[in-house]
């Protein structure tokens, strides 16, 4: 899997919950504001907000799915686990797919790991990491990659993932809860069937004028409505193509063993590719 589409599912759960992070980082003011005007859509917001407010780890399973409906319906389905801590103002997050299926093949066992985390917790003979790092192993070629997502102590760069979401992840480039709403039609869906009572549907329709408008058509994302906080996302492109993310059995600032961010890399593998952010961008892979 490319690094460019690793990134979509690395800040998939990001998405939604950096709706909730860019909204809080507006003024008191617009809080007001939102519960003045009644708005169901600002009201989503903000009891997002103060759900990732209180937001110190994430533990759960993920369920990705590429759809492809112009070649065959193609569909590739990997499903792993996701973990994410916060630890004073810096954060780490971790991906391991375990299993894939594609088409009507047999689900079968296929390792895939994937670390966002500071610099100063890696390390390779001859090489220094400073800044953020997305880091991923695919154990069916034998590759190791590296590729740098922030500056070293760039005072206008957050360390945090959840920030980093806005910067990396196409369908979220805004710093503002407001700027959404420049770039998407922001609706709420009425969920009428039995399967989806107790999640609340938000559509967004990318708007002509939109900076994302030549490669996304929509995105719906669902937020469980007791723990305020997503439980699927799809994005559909303008080629057609789908997204489907799911996020199952969540464990919400519970313990998390640090060693689930420890890694080893395989003995055998060549020369790991190493990016720094001066040379391309993660998107560009």
């Amino acid at each position: 899997m490319k690094l460019n589409m690793i990134t979509k599912v690395t800040f998939a759960l990001l998405y939604v919950t950096c709706i909730g992070c860019a909204y809080s980082a507006a003024a008191n003011q617009d809080i007001k504001r939102a519960k003045q005007a009644a708005d169901p859509v600002d009201k989503v917001l903000e009891n997002l907000h103060k759900k990732t407010l209180e937001l110190k780890s994430y533990e759960g399973r993920i369920e990705w799915k590429f759809i492809q409906p112009r070649l065959f319906d193609s569909q590739d389905l990997r499903k792993g686990n996701l973990y994410y801590v916060k630890e004073g103002n810096k954060s780490r997050l971790r991906i391991n797919f375990e299993t894939r299926k594609q088409d009507e093949e047999k689900e079968r066992k296929y390792i895939e790991q994937y670390l966002v985390t500071d610099g100063a917790s890696l390390s390779y003979p001859g090489h220094k990491f400073e800044g953020m790092w997305l880091m991923c192993i695919d154990y069916q070629v034998e590759e190791l990659k590296y590729a740098q997502l922030t500056e070293p102590n760039d005072p206008n760069q957050s360390t945090d993932v959840f920030d980093l979401a806005a910067d990396n992840l196409p369908i979220v480039g805004f710093s503002k809860a407001d700027e959404l709403k420049k770039q998407f039609e922001v609706t709420l869906v009425e969920q009428k069937s039995e399967e989806s009572k107790g999640f609340i549907q938000v559509h967004l329709k990318v708007k002509p004028t939109s900076v994302y408008k030549d490669e996304y058509t929509y995105i719906d994302f669902w937020i469980d409505e007791k723990l305020n906080l997503p439980a699927k996302v799809v994005a559909v492109t303008t080629e057609e193509d789908i997204y489907e993310i799911k996020f199952l059995k969540p464990k919400i600032n519970q313990p998390i063993n640090r060693k689930v961010f420890d890694f080893e890399i395989p003995k055998g593998y060549d020369e790991p590719v190493i990016i720094p952010i001066e040379r391309e961008t993660v998107n560009d892979i």
